[in-house]
């Protein structure tokens, strides 16, 4: 296999060494996912899933990965590329007694023209790194000469954004449009052009980027809301849209399983993400005074889905805040957001987001002004320090893997009641 390949699994083991996970065999589907996340926000390049666990051995795959494969892996573990990282272990292969031993030759000129010939590149090679970071250095843009807008066509999604730009100041053709955080979601665009149209397909709080190679000139806050509550099955490229009338009766939202299978969407091995969205339909309300409330139940346990994975998330102009739920026996596997950093289960006591979802599950989440606060079913389950900068509440968004059930929705500002559902 070629996960067994040396050179590979020294790379792999300088990535072990960095992610401080545990052994690699312990890894579990979430964790490559996560992986999966961790490289696109270093190196810009997305490596799926499914290819990490086939390099790790997960999976039996006799073919070498790509070039493009090996060179982000090799950027993630801190080398330029593969061939870079290949270079550093004939290095280190190298005993140190090998050079100790060499036989020495008596000098035959005054000159050593081999350590001349170094040391003038050497000096060549210094002069070009000190002229490309002067250049780098002078190269910097006005940002000021560059203008950037958009504009939504539609309140639901999917939603077609409409940019309007000025990057005629550019010094190069290599000007680009980046829908939000994701490079996977940047595109090339015409320098002299005005407009370019873009898809949204999930609701949310975005930063679009104006980008001249690789600098920002010029980004803004874009919102993409909702028409009420929205219902979707996650599936790419595209989800699937549900009615209303199929996720919300009896004063609840609820997904039946049955609703899932005629959208011939398998349940397993693969379980789908269902998720119910609600932005940009109440006015935003501040984290520092907040207290928000809602019950939650998953539905759907079966064979990959024991874990029964759901997520409630406060969507805000900034990093969200995240409340993950399992069954207790999965904590390890969840990850909080608190509005200022990621939290791992792997490295964290979250036994207390561990719940039994045979019944209805109350969870709340509030901040006194100086600290954010989870609940659940009453009792402290995370706390954490406020974000120093302001940062609002703006929507609301559930996830469950399989699928799940939420009602009495409760969202308040300093005492004041701001959005109820259900």
């Amino acid at each position: 296999m070629v996960s067994d390949s040396t050179d590979l699994l020294r790379c792999k083991q300088l990535i072990e060494r960095k992610l401080d996970w545990g052994a690699s065999e312990s890894w579990t589907s979430v964790d490559f996912e996560n992986l999966q996340q961790r490289i696109l926000d270093e190196t810009g390049v997305s490596l799926s899933a499914s290819t990490l666990r086939r390099i790790w051995g997960r999976v039996d795959y006799q073919h070498l990965p790509s070039t493009t494969t090996l060179n982000t892996l090799a950027q993630f573990a801190g080398y330029a590329d593969w061939r870079t990282f290949l270079k550093a272990q004939l290095v280190a292969d190298l005993p140190p007694e090998s050079v100790e031993h060499l036989p020495v030759k008596p000098a035959k000129s005054a000159i050593n023209w081999v350590t001349l010939s170094w040391m003038a590149g050497l000096v060549v090679v210094i002069g070009l790194i000190g002229l490309v970071a002067f250049d780098q250095k002078s190269a910097q843009l006005d940002v000021s000469q560059y203008r950037f807008s958009s504009k939504p066509l539609v309140r639901g999604l999917p939603n077609s954004v409409i940019f309007t730009y000025d990057a005629s100041a550019s010094p190069t053709d290599s000007v680009s449009i980046q829908q939000s955080w994701n490079p996977r979601l940047r595109t090339l665009v015409d320098k002299d052009g005005k407009t370019y149209t873009s898809i949204y397909y999930e609701p949310g709080y975005y930063r679009a980027k104006l980008l001249v190679g690789k600098q920002i000139v010029q980004e803004h806050p874009l919102l993409i809301p909702t028409d009420g509550w929205l219902g979707t099955i996650a599936t790419k490229p595209v989800p699937v849209y549900l009615k209303r009338s199929e996720f919300i009766e009896s004063g609840r939202m609820q997904l039946p399983v049955a609703t899932i299978q005629q959208k011939n969407v398998a349940l397993q091995p693969e379980v789908p993400l269902v998720k119910y969205f609600n932005v940009g339909n109440f006015d935003p309300v501040p984290l520092t005074d907040f207290a928000f409330s809602c019950e939650v139940k998953n539905e759907y346990g079966e064979g990959a889905a024991a874990c029964q994975q759901t997520w409630i998330e406060l969507i805000t102009d900034d990093m969200p805040i995240t409340i993950p739920l399992s069954t207790k026996g999965c904590v390890s596997e969840l990850t909080l957001l608190d509005g200022t950093r990621m939290v791992s289960g792997k490295k964290t006591d979250l036994s207390r987001l561990g719940v039994d979802f045979a019944k209805w599950v109350h969870v709340s989440c509030k901040s006194d002004g100086q600290q954010l606060h989870y609940y659940v079913n009453g009792e402290l389950a995370y706390e954490a320090a406020l974000p120093k900068k302001k940062v609002s509440i703006v929507g609301i968004a559930y996830g469950f893997r399989g699928t799940g059930a939420v009602r009495r929705v409760n969202l308040q500002a300093s005492g004041k009641e701001v959005f109820h559902a259900f």
